[in-house]
């Protein structure tokens, strides 16, 4: 096969390398590429967002498969411009891309199809935008509806700023045509993380989450940039949030915009916040991010180009993906001054050193080649991103290789990573243990009262049958490693729970499964009639019982926590308000 890859960035150079691997590939060029490119693929002066060239030189040259990396070429319509010439494309068509390219089109499309995300409205007069604006309070988020190459959206922590910004969208063409139309939306809380997949319009493949840093500065202060590091996988993104991500957020936007008659082919990439037990979308892109296709396509172990002709072809359902278990870091080093005015042409050193580091990729963004140096022509240089068997490896890794990297001015963040370490380094309190898998869809009402009342819990699969050994470490070793409760939900016979409670002093909370034809009932009895000595508190049926189980594991930890207690007294009061409104619609 010969690919062309569209782009010149870090993001372009990391899937350059992917595709390198792949055997299916005889050949691969990159328009425009960059210095690093050029060890793998041959360099093509054409301008990302050419299209015509590009077109005319993929047929010229047979390319069996064109890569689209940024997003300004997928919002001009490339895709339908190489599928009209009969060339194979990587990437949205141009309605498609809408979801990037308008960011009214994305808030409407998320509103009709029910996808959680912040409250907000788009205007064309300033003085209506004002209104609504003054309506929601501060904080607020004014975006420009159109691409604006990553500044287009400003946090206003006062409506001063608010106003501002608004009139300096509309009324005074900051943005150009990007900000003739301004989306005003509520400012949500909560941390961030990034949430891509592949899809050919029907199945969605997620790919492992990451967690982008987009200030300048470390303990993210500073104003934003393109993204000064990333890592995956992301602590703040579990298990249960992702399966929530794809089934409120990924799939019904690919579902949607097939019912628009505008269906969805390549990367769709959720930014999401994330707030305890919810998740909101803050925008949705149609491309692989900058920085986080550096950690991701680190540990995706599949050959990528059968995944993207799939997406193409529509038989992404044949395919699954593999994830190297292993942790990923993406540091940024910059130019100075970036992401205001800064120089370029400054030569880089070090690079074959940082290169030799353990498991450790150095992707290169804005360089070039001048006189058989290689220089800076960027705000963002390089992307140096390490593999570690654990989080805090794959940090040491990273800054261990940038720190044998120097150019004039060269800066990057110190602290990429540190939120993966503290969430990581906060013990769990409650175990949650399945006696299988597909146990999990009635588990996860459990785990979202345990994220609500923010009481940090394990989860993992033991089999009382298959497994006794196991089970009974587990429980054996539950107390000493800080656990106050143990949730066990298991089905037929369920003893589960009762083999836990058997070795250990700590209180169990048993939840009958229904996964036979007795519906439940046999692991109810079997797990409500335990021997006297060996108590097991016995939830309901399925997920009720689970919901309750994750509520009395908070009962029970708040006897000795008082923030616990206050969470559970706001708790009780928001169903109590809850029941008193709808009576009040009775009266």
């Amino acid at each position: 096969m010969k690919i062309l890859v569209v782009g010149g960035g870090g993001r372009e150079h990391t899937m350059v390398w992917k595709i390198s691997k792949s055997p299916l590939v005889e050949k691969i060029y990159c328009a425009p590429g960059n210095a690093g490119t050029k060890a793998l693929a041959e360099s093509v002066p054409i301008n990302a967002e050419d299209i015509d060239a590009l077109a005319a030189f993929a047929k010229e040259n047979e390319i069996d498969l064109t890569v689209v990396g940024p997003e300004g070429p997928l919002v001009k319509g490339i895709a339908d411009v190489f599928e009209a010439m009969g060339l194979k494309v990587f990437g949205p068509s141009k309605a498609g891309a809408r979801l990037e390219g308008s960011k009214n089109f994305s808030k409407q499309h998320m509103l009709k199809y029910n996808i959680p995300c912040a409250m907000g409205k788009a205007f064309t007069d300033p003085d209506k935008a004002k209104v609504y604006a003054r309506a929601l309070g501060a904080p607020c988020v004014v975006k420009a509806d159109g691409l604006a190459a990553g500044k287009g959206v400003i946090i206003c922590s006062t409506l001063d700023q608010a106003f501002e910004a608004i009139d300096s969208m509309i009324k005074e063409n900051a943005f150009g045509d990007a900000g003739a139309i301004v989306v005003v939306e509520e400012c949500l809380k909560g941390e961030e993380a990034s949430f891509i997949a592949l899809t050919d319009g029907n199945t969605v493949l997620p790919l492992p989450e990451s967690q982008d840093h987009k200030r300048i500065f470390d303990d993210d202060q500073g104003p934003n940039t393109g993204g000064m590091g990333a890592y995956s996988p992301a602590p703040v993104l579990d298990h249960s949030l992702r399966q929530k991500a794809m089934k409120e957020v990924m799939i019904p936007a690919v579902k949607g915009m097939a019912k628009e008659g505008s269906p969805f082919k390549g990367v769709l990439y959720a930014g999401l916040m994330v707030d305890k037990d919810q998740i909101k979308v803050l925008e949705f892109n149609t491309r692989l991010g900058d920085p986080e296709t550096q950690p991701i396509l680190m540990r995706l172990e599949n050959d990528l180009v059968p995944l993207m002709e799939a997406c193409c072809d529509g038989t992404l359902h044949n395919h699954s993906t593999k994830i190297d278990p292993r942790a990923a870091m993406c540091v940024v080093i910059s130019s100075g001054g970036y992401p205001g005015s800064y120089e370029t042409e400054k030569e880089i050193f070090g690079l074959d050193e940082a290169n030799k580091v353990k498991d450790t990729v150095v992707f290169h963004a804005g360089t070039a080649v001048k006189n058989d140096k290689i220089v800076t022509s960027g705000g963002r240089v390089l992307g140096v991103t390490a593999l570690g068997s654990t989080v805090k490896e794959a940090i040491d890794l990273a800054y261990e290789a940038c720190s044998k990297i120097s150019f004039d001015g060269h800066f990057y963040r110190k602290d990429i990573g540190a939120k993966a370490l503290k969430r990581l380094s906060i013990p769990p309190k409650v175990g949650v243990i399945m006696g299988s898998d597909s146990d999990f869809p009635v588990m996860d009402k459990a785990l979202s009262i345990l994220k609500k009342f923010d009481i940090p819990y394990y989860v993992t699969v033991s089999s009382a049958h298959r497994t006794p050994e196991r089970a009974a470490k587990l429980a054996k070793e539950a107390k000493e490693n800080g656990i106050k409760v143990l949730i066990c939900g298991a089905g037929h016979a369920a003893h589960l729970a009762g083999v836990m409670a058997a070795h250990t002093t700590l209180p169990v909370l048993g939840i009958p499964i229904a996964s036979s034809a007795l519906q439940g009932m046999d692991s109810l009895l079997a797990t409500v009639q335990m021997p006297p000595g060996i108590p097991v508190s016995t939830m309901a049926i399925g997920k009720p019982g689970a919901y309750n189980a994750g509520i009395l594991a908070a009962q029970i930890l708040a006897v000795s926590d008082p923030e616990i207690a206050l969470k559970l007294e706001a708790f009780k009061q928001e169903m109590a308000d809850k029941v008193n409104k709808k009576a009040q619609s009775f009266a």
